[in-house]
């Protein structure tokens, strides 16, 4: 029997190994889709993921089968409570903690496909399931 596992959050790397279109990613979501899982993104992760060498039609593709959540001002105090939690203070730690935070708001269960498993580890502890890409 397959375990239904909802939502699955996407950090910056999960989205663009997507929109690549990279075969072990790729495969995860069809497993993923198989179990009923929703596809979710914290709303700063689309900046992340948009520079000039993405493929524009392929990302804007993968983020109408997204849900996108918003980066509101009491979300980011709750990044910044995790961020604090965890001992982590770099820019890109912040990134991290809004995708932590946007995954640990959820009803659980919950994953995070991640590229960065130690520092999520860090910020959410034991309460997602961690998938490394």
């Amino acid at each position: 029997m397959i375990e239904h596992v909802e939502p699955v959050v996407l950090d910056s790397q999960g989205v663009s190994a997507w929109v690549a279109q990279d075969r072990k990613v790729l495969a995860m979501f069809q497993v993923f889709q198989t179990m009923g899982a929703d596809f979710v993104i914290g709303a700063n992760t689309i900046v992340e993921v948009s520079h000039t060498r993405v493929n524009m039609p392929r990302l804007h593709w993968a983020l109408s089968r997204v849900k996108v959540e918003p980066v509101t001002e009491s979300a980011a105090r709750a990044a910044a409570k995790l961020l604090k939690g965890a001992g982590l203070h770099r820019p890109k730690h912040a990134i991290d903690a809004t995708v932590a935070e946007v995954a640990l708001r959820r009803p659980g269960p919950v994953a995070i496909l991640t590229s960065d498993v130690d520092d999520m580890a860090r910020l959410c502890g034991d309460r997602v399931r961690l998938i490394g890409i």
